[in-house]
């Protein structure tokens, strides 16, 4: 039976340092700038633009719409425990305070 041992050498491994992501992030904010120059001053970007606006509405529609029905479905489960709550109160106070008198459904 042989044993290994296994040397792991941290200085093999490039450290990502502070200055590669500042390398990186400014790469992301330069395509981000093209991006935007590209929608806002070319006329195809123009184009693609106003395209993409009617989208948009619609799509904040139908966040609105969602919104709406979320909160009235809100407001149901709200009253139905309220509903909940009052009818194990009135069932349990009735048992706390038994009545002297039976009554009777017929």
């Amino acid at each position: 039976m042989q044993l290994e041992l296994i040397v792991q050498d941290d200085s093999l491994e490039a450290p990502v340092t502070d200055n590669s992501r500042a390398i990186a992030l400014t790469i992301a904010r330069a395509v981000i700038g093209g991006v935007a120059g590209y929608i806002l001053f070319t006329e195809r970007g123009r184009e693609l633009r106003r395209q993409f606006e009617p989208a948009l509405d619609n799509f904040a529609r139908e966040l609105n719409s969602f919104r709406v029905t979320i909160e009235k479905a809100a407001g149901v489960a709200t009253e139905g425990w309220k509903v909940l709550n009052e009818a194990m109160e009135s069932g349990s106070q009735a048992s706390r305070y038994p009545t002297l008198h039976q009554k009777s459904p017929f």
